[in-house]
């Protein structure tokens, strides 16, 4: 699936950038987006936030920088059970293309600094860890003042530490049907707000 989906991303970014030279930007807006998850053993808390310039009316592309908290309860990842928490923290660049006022697609690079290691317990140092997220679903904007995008993100790169790991829940099955793993697919929605 990676090999398909890398010329995908390549057709999609040349694309994008042969239409944003013949554009111009046409404004900016800022976009935010909220993860929560909780349970008697811990859970998480976090923000992204993206500043996109709209180069022309399709195409919104710019930076973007994330913090997680995450917490936890009688984690047993030694010998003794332990609570504490850790932070995540990063940044990267995301560009989306909208279309029709319903829909978009999207690519989302963030390099993050993840309290995993490569075996998805808490390592003693942190490490950093490349996201590569590639989707689509619902844009929608509402008396321009705000937009709201509702999608599905795959992760491209799914690294072992990527603190994203924790937040995937579509199942493989092996062939007598047990649970084999999880596919690296996310469920994201981000508020964008005009502000030129």
């Amino acid at each position: 699936m990676k090999k398909l989906l890398l010329p995908v991303l390549l057709t999609f970014a040349l694309g994008t950038k042969v239409s944003a030279q013949n554009s111009t930007i046409t404004g900016s807006e800022i976009g935010i987006d909220l993860a929560f998850s909780g349970s008697n053993f811990g859970g998480n808390v976090g923000l992204g936030v993206k500043y996109g310039l709209n180069l022309g009316e399709y195409v919104i592309a710019g930076p973007s920088v994330r913090y997680e908290q995450i917490w936890w309860k009688n984690y047993t990842g030694g010998s003794a059970a332990a609570s504490g928490s850790r932070s995540v923290y990063g940044g990267g660049v995301f560009i989306h293309g909208r279309f029709f006022n319903a829909l978009f697609v999207g690519a989302e690079f963030e390099m993050l600094r993840s309290p995993y290691d490569k075996n998805g317990l808490f390592a003693v140092s942190k490490t950093w860890a490349p996201t590569l997220f590639l989707g689509g679903g619902f844009s929608m904007e509402f008396n321009e003042k705000v937009r709201v995008n509702a999608g599905i993100m795959y992760d491209v790169i799914n690294v072992q530490n990527s603190p994203f790991r924790r937040s995937y829940s579509v199942q493989k099955k092996s062939a007598n049907g047990a649970v084999a793993g999880y596919l690296p697919i996310i469920y994201r929605i981000a508020f964008f707000f005009p502000i030129s």
